[in-house]
């Protein structure tokens, strides 16, 4: 009955991430197109062949098991890491495989919100001053207009303007986190590829942050890329699904046809792997367990 009637509101929102989900886009021009990507680290290769696409306003959810490439695509697209082989193409254009060869206003288009805002935001720094540097370098704001949109940038993640002078250290997990997608959502980007952004974070709050980038989706037109292993979180958000394993793509396409039987092999085993909370599950063992017979 709690898992399936909860009564009290708090109950219920632990299991809102369940409930969430998002009409499947119509479709739209191609934003970003990788082409036969191939890298890996110190020689050792990681991606094999790896082409994806991402239109304009969708969320394209990337999953897969620990180690099938996910990361390693995201740092190639943000010209983290360069790729030994393949292209990469941005509105129509040619886009630079080196983050060095890339302009100012080609690392603006693209953003990446990391896995742990812990690691992802200096601790020494103010939200003020965490939301205004990328203001100041890319736009050069000062002065009135640098406070003033810092303070729409809290709006848009709703906080309150009380937390401007506030520290890391003094942030939530899920505070942190939306700080750090405001810092993205600073520099107007096209395309925001988000790490594992809600697996740090608990049911409720991760239910918060992903409305919170379904919003601004719809607010913004801004496409993700969207890195995760937590299928119900796909459910929830995607309009695209690519299945990595071992550095290759094994199926790419809409939510609703890659959810849908029959499937490929592998994404039939990661679709197995996802526990289940069963509250019958003794009462149903015990029925085809026969009852020995008293001697």
């Amino acid at each position: 009955q709690m898992l399936s009637d909860p009564q009290m509101p708090y109950t219920k929102s632990l299991w809102a991430v369940r409930s969430l989900e998002k009409a499947e886009a119509p479709p739209a021009e191609p934003l970003l197109r990788a082409e036969h990507i191939n890298a890996g680290y110190r020689g050792i290769p990681v991606l094999h062949d790896v082409s994806i696409e991402v239109q304009r306003g969708h969320t394209v959810a990337v999953v897969g098991e620990s180690g099938s490439g996910k990361t390693t695509l995201a740092r190639v697209i943000a010209g983290l890491m360069p790729a030994t082989t393949g292209t990469l193409a941005f509105n129509g254009a040619a886009l630079p495989i080196s983050r060095k060869q890339r302009s100012r206003d080609d690392l603006r288009r693209i953003q990446m919100v990391y896995q742990s805002a812990d690691t992802a935001l200096n601790p020494r720094h103010t939200v003020r001053k965490l939301l205004g540097r990328p203001l100041q370098l890319y736009f050069g704001l000062r002065g009135a207009e640098l406070e003033r949109e810092v303070r729409t940038l809290l709006g848009m993640i709703e906080m309150q303007d009380g937390f401007i002078e506030r520290y890391p250290g003094e942030l939530s997990g899920g505070q942190k986190q939306r700080v750090s997608i405001a810092r993205a959502l600073a520099v107007k980007p096209e395309l925001i590829i988000c790490d594992e952004v809600t697996s740090a974070l608990d049911q409720v709050v991760q239910e918060g942050i992903l409305k919170l980038l379904m919003n601004l989706q719809r607010e913004l037109q801004v496409s993700y890329l969207f890195i995760t292993h937590d299928l119900a979180t796909v459910r929830a958000i995607a309009d695209e699904v690519v299945v990595m394993h071992r550095g290759r793509v094994v199926e790419h396409g809409m939510r609703s046809d890659v959810f849908a039987p029959p499937h490929e092999a592998y994404t039939e085993s990661l679709l197995a792997s996802v526990p289940q909370m069963d509250p019958d599950w003794l009462t149903e063992f015990t029925s085809r367990v026969p009852v020995p017979r008293e001697a």
